[in-house]
């Protein structure tokens, strides 16, 4: 038996409550916590010391993009429903179970914050960065406005039109990833496994292998022997090259790079396109000035070769050029979305043209992928058989060799 120190929440109001308890296990002092109906948050042996685990312990606690977007949803229904903020934090505090600690910890967290005074939008941003600037910046307009549901509302479908995006991306690469690692997998199995095989064969026939056939047996002998070195060699470039790509000049000349190549560029160019003027589109519809919608809107923006050209932009925008001007002398979009944003702009609309660009963009990105994917595929197919059939070949070659010695 051992002493546990317990900090859990009611699961009827909401309310907090610590202290500690004797059991054999974790376990042991979930189920008696869940028998007086609480909530467990955080159970930790009493007399355990307070070093580096005590970082994981105070850490705030970090919730992902979808569990963001849930709540807000959420939150925007109950606030449409007349709901006051403080009832609505405490209605979702009651919807959370024991499997969503992190999010309950920080729901109770942001309540608290809110009945001490503070507004909202500072209680997001004391989180620790779980809420993005864009998110806090969005909710403070809102909460300026008067409309913080409606707000709340446009943020929801915002996070969801991403997130649905990314995971289009996401699912489209599922395919060409496995067949390139079922690819890679079969040459090194061919290589280290079934060439070797042949390797004794040739030796007691005593030929002299052709250069095609040695050049394979040494691979699969390094793949072998050296697997190991090859892991750690692809491990240490891996992170040689995340730590270059963190060099703002080596970031930029990467990204205007892959701007330029054939397919992935203009695919690129969509896709941040989609990005920017959905992103602008709804910090516009939440109220917010354009130059302060266009610094945040740039940060979305994750090419650092687009992102220099939007620099421009906020400076062009307080000599009062306007929002297409300068996107059209920047170069900064495809033509289409430019004649798009123009007109918006010349009629006053430029949130729902903004919209609109997004739209259609978004679902150009798709498209570009599809196609990327088409000519992909045929390419790593085809890439797999030349690599098997270089092998077969080599060790026919060989075996060739061998037979016109013995006749």
């Amino acid at each position: 038996m051992a002493n546990y120190h317990f900090k859990a929440v009611h699961r009827r109001d909401g309310h907090s409550e610590s202290g500690e308890i004797e059991a054999v296990d974790e376990s042991a002092v979930i189920i008696q916590l869940q028998k007086k109906d609480l909530i467990p948050i955080q159970i930790k042996l009493a007399n355990s010391f307070t070093g580096l685990s005590s970082i994981f312990v105070r850490r705030r606690p970090k919730i992902n993009s979808k569990e963001i977007s849930v709540l807000t949803r959420e939150l925007a229904t109950l606030l449409e429903a007349g709901l006051p903020l403080d009832r609505a934090l405490q209605v979702l505090i009651g919807l959370l179970d024991e499997s969503s600690a992190q999010q309950l910890a920080m729901l109770m967290e942001i309540q608290k914050k809110v009945r001490s005074g503070i507004t909202f939008s500072e209680a997001l941003e004391n989180q620790g960065g779980t809420f993005n600037r864009l998110y806090v910046n969005m909710v403070r307009a809102g909460e300026a406005s008067g409309s913080l549901e409606n707000a709340l509302k446009r943020l929801a479908e915002y996070l969801e039109r991403s997130m649905e995006l990314r995971e289009a991306i996401t699912s489209a690469l599922v395919y060409p990833t496995i067949l390139v690692s079922v690819a890679g997998l079969s040459l090194m199995f061919l290589l280290a496994f079934v060439v070797p095989q042949f390797t004794q064969l040739f030796a007691d026939m005593g030929a002299k292998l052709p250069v095609p056939t040695q050049i394979v047996i040494a691979l699969g002998d390094t793949i072998r022997d050296y697997w190991w070195l090859i892991l750690a060699i692809i491990a240490f470039s891996s992170a040689i090259t995340q730590k270059l790509l963190q060099r703002p000049h080596i970031r930029l000349a990467w990204d205007t790079r892959l701007l330029n190549w054939p397919v992935i560029g203009d695919l690129l160019w969509k896709l941040e396109t989609a990005r920017f003027c959905h992103t602008l589109s709804t910090l516009l519809e939440n109220g917010m000035p354009l130059l302060g919608a266009l610094s945040l809107a740039k940060e979305v923006v994750e090419n650092r070769k687009i992102a220099g050209k939007l620099d421009s932009i906020g400076d062009a925008l307080k000599r009062g050029k306007g929002l297409a001007v300068p996107l059209d002398e920047a170069k900064v979009f495809p033509k289409l979305a430019l004649q798009l944003i123009r007109v918006g702009e010349e009629a006053g609309h430029l949130d729902p043209m903004l919209a609109k660009v997004a739209t259609i963009y978004d679902r150009e990105t798709r498209a570009a992928i599809q196609r990327l994917l088409t000519l992909l595929e045929p390419i790593l197919i085809i890439g797999l058989g030349i690599a098997v059939a270089g092998i077969i070949v080599s060790i026919l070659m060989a075996v060739l060799d061998a037979n016109d010695l013995v006749f």
